[in-house]
């Protein structure tokens, strides 16, 4: 068993297919997806792109394997649509076996300015994992402000609420 599997690919897939429902919502219009909630945050595009990042970013590390790089895509939803599938491809490649015993590895990364050493479990736990849905939320958010109809129960695909009702 391997609890750093377990905390990232599979938590990592779930909501990246979460991420994919809510673009699909979009439709996507360019008033959502170019969407922000302050000039100087990025747009909704932007953030759910860099949520793909960071599935990735969180996973590959642990392991010792280098991240992917994502294929040029453009932020419209086709190119948002490829990302995502781009990230779950290579996470369904990840071997559970591989994570078995990294717990203790040391994650050398970046984190804005900061030059960054933490045990693997610490860079998924405080830093890849929150990062992912640091920016997840926030595309969520955004696309909340600007007008989609989209729920907590869209978020997470496990709350049930009656039709009409927003939480």
């Amino acid at each position: 068993m391997s609890a750093l599997y377990d905390a990232s690919v599979p938590v990592f897939l779930h909501y990246l297919d979460r991420s994919r429902l809510i673009l699909d919502r979009t439709g996507g219009r360019a008033e959502f997806l170019e969407a922000r909630l302050a000039p100087d945050m990025f747009s909704a595009a932007q953030q759910f792109a860099s949520a793909a990042g960071f599935a990735l970013r969180g996973s590959f590390p642990l392991i010792g394997l280098p991240v992917p790089g994502f294929p040029s895509a453009a932020m419209d939803l086709d190119g948002l649509m490829a990302r995502i599938g781009f990230a779950e491809t290579r996470l369904r490649g990840l071997d559970r076996a591989d994570f078995e015993g990294c717990e203790d590895r040391t994650v050398s990364h970046i984190a804005g300015f900061a030059d960054l050493n933490q045990s693997a479990s610490d860079y998924l736990h405080r830093f890849a994992a929150p990062n992912f849905f640091f920016h997840m939320s926030m595309g969520f958010a955004v696309l909340r402000q600007a007008g989609l109809e989209i729920g907590k129960a869209d978020f997470d695909g496990q709350h049930d609420y009656p039709p009409g009702f927003r939480f």
